[in-house]
């Protein structure tokens, strides 16, 4: 993976019209001479672009996993692409779509079909049946039982695991037809010159009797048998987990990339809190094959810098609990209470661990600030991520989340061509073009880094690589900061927030 700045993005809401194009159309806007996007990022991480994007969970519960959706264009479209930027498909590895051919067979003859050992359900991992404490054991990241209870088309009664929702059927990742499927995607993946996956959902893949079924031992072998699979075919893997932050450290000694999620709420709090203690003691012990994010598809994690919920008192988390509940209640005034409409029990929003809001808003749409928390971002070891919202400094999308009703949506915005045109021409938006293209370009960033000394106020950042440079300083308390980097000729130049 190339040590330049990425993007996060839908197919279809970047310019997208789903007319069959929508890939051809995006690499365009990332290549073409002239674009306003052009030579910006060294990568781009395509959401779910198989078939079909418009599911129950936009494009997390494929129908087919291995076909592009029609309506965004084909593999050759997506190779394409692939011979100008590093590009990151996601694998969903837990479930499938409760429409996908496999399972409709599964419907229609039970256990006469050949997709049989495919679909997870209850029985097969509490053949003996579950007690009410098992399964108040499995870990829950939304309310209620990951079950439903079906009656197959044939007749035949099952409860299924499903983690998510009803229409995402949980995979025996360890029944031969299991491996067999997801091996299936690698390998269309590989083919199509796609070099880096995300495993998506990957925590829930693996369940056990009596434990909580999310992030076991037996999780890390599954994740280290399938990262060795897909390394044997060229490809890196990034393992998407929110959880206790010794939890992604543990996580990131075993695989090639792990996200930092603790990043974007730490920032925010150093920002709301006016103290850098708390994100400098993530610095001194964050893994270093990290990418860094402040935004995503999905919402604000906040559980990821709380304590564990196994212990709180023996795990505590990187921010005082009061202040984790403040923080949230500073994003959703930040936000005009707009947040606190997406967030929670309000429409029909299930990840009780996240804040859904743009990252823009969540601070108060302060363009300076903004523009420095990209900057403390692009400044620590990794590879930094940029989600397409977070790039055009959007706003929240309340015309979309009324539409759908979905919590997530709000930060899910269609951005039609005119409207990218004029969004690159706002001041925060060029200035944040600018520094991504300082950091994909500067010979600074392939050196050394260090925290530097300072105040519980005081965040010091520095990259060295020979003579070359660069060095950020905020402080939180008075807003005072600074980023210098060294010119061709050793002359120290400085980038303008404002």
């Amino acid at each position: 993976m190339k040590n330049q700045v990425q993007l996060i993005t839908y197919v279809d809401r970047l310019g997208g019209q789903r007319d069959g194009a929508d890939l051809a159309r995006l690499t365009a806007l990332l290549s073409e001479p002239g674009a306003p996007l052009a030579g910006v990022f060294g990568g781009v991480h395509l959401l779910p672009f198989f078939h079909a994007i418009d599911g129950a969970d936009a494009g997390f519960d494929p129908i087919d996993h291995t076909r592009v959706d029609p309506r965004l264009g084909s593999w050759a479209d997506v190779k394409a692409l692939t011979e100008r930027l590093d590009v990151m498909a996601d694998v969903i590895v837990n479930h499938m779509s409760s429409e996908s051919p496999q399972f409709l067979d599964y419907s229609e003859k039970g256990e006469a079909s050949a997709h049989a050992g495919l679909f997870l359900t209850l029985d097969a991992v509490f053949p003996n049946g579950a007690t009410e404490r098992d399964l108040l054991t499995v870990y829950r990241p939304r309310p209620g039982l990951p079950l439903t209870y079906a009656t197959l088309r044939c007749g035949e009664r099952r409860i299924l695991w499903t983690t998510f929702t009803a229409a995402q059927i949980d995979i025996a990742v360890r029944h031969p037809q299991g491996r067999a499927y997801l091996s299936g995607i690698l390998r269309t993946f590989a083919a199509n010159g796609i070099r880096m996956v995300r495993l998506d959902a990957v925590g829930y893949a693996i369940k056990k009797a009596g434990e909580s079924c999310f992030m076991m031992p037996e999780t890390f072998d599954f994740i280290g048998e399938f990262a060795q699979e897909a390394r044997a075919l060229g490809i890196e893997v990034l393992v998407e987990i929110h959880a206790y932050h010794q939890r992604q450290i543990e996580i990131a000694a075993r695989v090639d990339w792990v996200y930092d999620f603790a990043l974007p709420p730490l920032v925010l709090h150093a920002f709301a809190f006016r103290t850098a203690a708390a994100l400098k003691r993530w610095i001194a012990i964050r893994p270093a094959n990290a990418l860094t994010v402040l935004d995503t598809h999905d919402g604000i994690g906040i559980i990821d810098i709380g304590a564990d919920a196994t212990d709180r008192a023996a795990y505590p988390g990187l921010v005082p609990p009061e202040e984790l509940d403040a923080l949230v209640e500073r994003i959703h005034e930040a936000s005009g209470g707009e947040s606190r409409k997406a967030t929670g029990a309000a429409a029909s929003n299930l990840d009780l661990y996240q804040v859904n809001c743009s990252f823009f808003d969540a601070m108060g749409r302060d363009e300076t600030a903004y523009l420095l928390a990209r900057a403390i971002q692009f400044f620590l070891p990794g590879v930094p991520q940029v989600y397409y919202v977070g790039l055009l400094a959007g706003h929240n999308d309340m015309a979309l989340l009324a539409r759908t009703q979905v919590g997530r949506d709000i930060n899910r915005h269609f951005y039609d061509a005119d409207e990218i045109a004029r969004e690159c021409q706002r001041p925060v938006v060029r200035r944040l073009i600018e520094l991504i293209r300082l950091r994909n370009r500067h010979p600074a960033f392939g050196g050394d880094f260090s925290l530097q000394p300072g105040g519980d106020t005081e965040l010091h950042l520095r990259w060295q690589n020979g003579s070359a440079w660069a060095a950020l300083r905020v402080d939180f308390a008075s807003r005072d900061h600074a980023l210098e980097y060294s010119g061709e000729a050793g002359e120290a130049q400085r980038f303008a927030f404002s």
